[in-house]
């Protein structure tokens, strides 16, 4: 499976972006579906994830402003980031794993990354 992200780039706080993730190869092995993201100094951590029945997961920092969203049809994933501020600076990568996980995923359950895209909130 290989990942490609897109849709990183600049934005005001209080903004909006949304990141795509599309899906190529073993498509058919794919379970849960997520993004995580990276700041300078600090670990990867869980922005959102979501299975193959939908069920979603959130990282409490983006709870109510960030919602994921997955179109089997077209081997997408997409995140649409509302309120945007300068905390979510960060890389973004997005996840896909085979298996299916219990409860809120940690990213030893991915198998497939993307190469991260770069997302960037100016005060």
């Amino acid at each position: 499976v290989q990942l490609q992200a897109s849709g990183g780039g600049l934005m005001q706080a209080g903004g909006s972006l949304r990141l795509s993730c599309a899906a190529s190869g073993s498509i058919f092995s794919i379970n849960v579906m997520g993004w995580y993201r990276q700041a300078p100094g600090k670990e990867r951590e869980l922005v959102a994830g979501i299975t193959n029945s939908d069920t979603v997961n959130y990282g409490d920092s983006v709870k109510g402003r960030f919602t994921i969203f997955r179109n089997d049809a077209k081997n997408t994933a997409s995140l649409q980031m509302n309120s945007l501020n300068p905390e979510d600076t960060a890389v973004y990568y997005c996840a896909a794993s085979p298996k299916p996980v219990s409860g809120v995923p940690d990213s030893s359950d991915f198998s497939f990354w993307g190469q991260g895209t770069q997302v960037t909130v100016s005060s």
